[in-house]
């Protein structure tokens, strides 16, 4: 790990933005150029003092889920991403299909929906950011440990809990289109170990999935309209608008509902549940999975 360059890339990168840039409000007028430290931590879902250690070259070597964090915040592109993991000492992740790495095209459109469920989910399904409203919604799988993070994973291995967010008619079709988007991204990604880890485990552990699985289809798997239940607001249908980055590894989905509609309605409510529920633990640092 070469420590003072990854203090100054961090410090420039960290002066070259500004709080716009990131879904920030600009707030009172600043003493210094960019995002305050505090502001790139929060950003990174990590305390302000590990932050500060690394800029200081006082830190430990970060973890790559740590140096994926630091790079969404700090809005890095692949290339900038690339060259933060070789100084801090860490192996450059693929870049094709399965990277963690959110496009900087996908997050800057991401961190502009406040008003209405969105997320940003891999080739595979993994989930990458999620707003409040989405967390609330379907739960907050990002900081989920190992395949947990996978909505293919989560569907056939959890179904109690990740199919309570749909209505039962809609589950064998839910299913179908899991196992046939899945298959489509497997071809995409190849022998990559996630991609072959996740087949490997729904084989061996899901009757259903084995049985889909086995009938070779082939398909995108997002519906353009969905019905959606949560638990304190009840169901309500949706509009599933979907934006993929150029290479099609990543896709931001945005959930959105009739105007003027009940759907609407219950939207509104779920942003007040949701700041109600996230608020309350904003204030407590923590580290990105």
């Amino acid at each position: 790990m070469d420590r003072e360059a990854v203090a100054e890339f961090l410090r420039h990168r960290r002066e070259q933005l500004k709080p716009s840039d990131v879904g920030l409000p600009d707030g009172a007028r600043r003493r210094a150029p960019g995002l305050r430290r505090e502001e790139v931590a929060q950003l990174a879902m990590m305390s302000t003092d590990y932050y500060t250690r690394l800029e200081q070259q006082r830190g430990p070597q970060p973890s790559t889920q740590m140096l994926s964090s630091i790079s969404r915040a700090l809005r890095l592109t692949s290339d900038e991403r690339d060259y933060l993991f070789r100084v801090a000492g860490q192996a450059v992740p693929d870049r094709i299909g399965t990277s963690e790495h959110v496009a900087p095209a996908l997050q800057r459109v991401f961190d502009r929906l406040s008003d209405t469920p969105a997320l940003i989910i891999s080739i595979l399904g993994e989930t990458l950011l999620q707003n409040t409203l989405a967390a609330t919604l379907f739960g907050d799988h990002v900081g989920a440990p190992g395949l947990e993070r996978f909505e293919p994973y989560r569907w056939f291995l959890h179904p109690d809990e990740a199919r309570s967010h749909y209505p039962p008619e809609d589950h064998d079709r839910n299913s179908r289109a899991q196992v046939a988007g899945l298959r489509a991204a497997s071809a995409t990604a190849g022998a990559q170990a996630q991609a072959r880890m996740l087949v490997t485990e729904l084989t061996k552990h899901s009757d259903e999935f084995r049985r889909l699985w086995e009938r070779q289809e082939v398909a995108q798997r997002f519906a353009d309209h969905k019905t959606l239940i949560h638990p304190e607001v009840g169901s309500f249908e949706v509009d599933c608008q979907v934006l993929f980055t150029e290479d099609r590894g990543q896709a931001l989905l945005v959930l959105t509902p009739e105007p003027r509609s009940e759907a609407e309605e219950k939207i509104r409510l779920l942003s007040v549940l949701g700041r109600e529920r996230f608020g309350a633990r904003a204030g407590t640092p923590s580290s990105m999975r």
